[in-house]
């Protein structure tokens, strides 16, 4: 197997395993093969997640003997409050919502860093691109359809609201991945790595002085398997588009999708309606065309 997708394949795996633990502690489950847990706030997940990400890149930085707050630090700041606001969201939704169609609505983000890339990077696209777009953005469309055919059955309803909140997660999770591809030129990728906790420790700890949940025995070590598997995650997804060419390896992302509905369905016992399996297929569906697609202007671009 090509190393790429490979390191892709597990790098899905790894996210699956931090969203698993997530949604335990969302609430509303309890687990014959785990102990209950409480349920804890999304943005304490987030601090907790922050304060190991912090540590092991402020490591890595200082061994390499690069600068802390790095070069271009409007864009670094930029990426990495756009980053704490989209997890922080994404979070949410997964507590509110089923695994599945969180994880599903969060894979919109390259659709809206086409946009942002526009707009931002004044990049253009080929006209088949706006297609697939639209083909994802029906995909969310279906989803949102959903509440009208499930008046007889109220577990397969939907909040529109945390819909809502997953979508506003991707445009922010679109306009980080925009940040990146802006910061190539000047930053390394563990300065933008530490761009993200950086920001959000200071915010997210004066906001769980609010309402602080104490983790309990085996809490703690859930949080560090959040923490540790999310940089694990980050490094493999990085590495993944590092051995091998972006078009190739970017459709195997979206397995993770197929990862939380299996999840969602045989742990979770969640139910999904006709209309929302419809509706992920169009999404998943737009956005692999869309990545596909970049090969050929990429292509095109070098015969030109």
């Amino acid at each position: 197997m090509n190393k790429g997708i490979l390191y892709i394949i597990l790098s899905g795996l790894s996210f699956l395993i931090v969203n698993f633990f997530i949604k335990l502690f969302g609430g509303h489950h309890t687990l014959g093969f785990l102990p209950p847990v409480q349920r804890i706030p999304a943005h304490e997940l987030v601090l907790a997640r922050s304060m190991i990400s912090f540590v092991i890149s402020f490591y890595i930085i200082k061994r390499r003997k690069l600068p802390l707050f790095g070069v271009n630090k409007k864009w670094l700041w930029i990426r990495g409050t756009s980053g704490m606001i989209a997890l922080t969201m994404f979070f949410m939704t997964i507590a509110h919502l089923p695994l599945a169609i969180a994880s599903t609505i969060q894979y919109l983000a390259p659709v809206f860093t086409v946009l942002f890339s526009i707009w931002i990077l004044k990049e253009k696209v080929l006209r088949i691109q706006w297609l697939f777009i639209l083909i994802a953005l029906v995909g969310v469309g279906f989803i949102g359809l959903n509440n009208f055919f499930a008046v007889e059955n109220e577990s397969l309803k939907i909040d529109y609201f945390w819909l809502i909140i997953g979508i506003v997660s991707a445009i922010f999770s679109g306009l980080a991945y925009t940040s990146i591809l802006k910061l190539k030129a000047t930053d390394k990728p563990i300065n933008i790595v530490i761009y993200f906790p950086m920001i959000s420790l200071p915010i997210m700890s004066i906001w769980c002085l609010f309402d602080f949940v104490l983790p309990q025995g085996i809490e703690w070590l859930f949080l560090f398997i959040i923490g540790i598997f999310t940089q694990i995650a980050q490094v493999l997804l990085t590495k993944a588009f590092h051995e091998g060419d972006a078009s190739t390896i970017a459709p195997f992302q979206y397995l993770g999708s197929i990862y939380a509905f299996l999840v969602g369905y045989f742990i979770f016992f969640e139910k999904l309606s006709p209309f929302v399996e419809l509706g992920i297929a169009f999404i998943l569906g737009g956005i692999i065309l869309n990545a596909i697609s970049k090969k050929f202007k990429r292509n095109r671009n070098l015969e030109g």
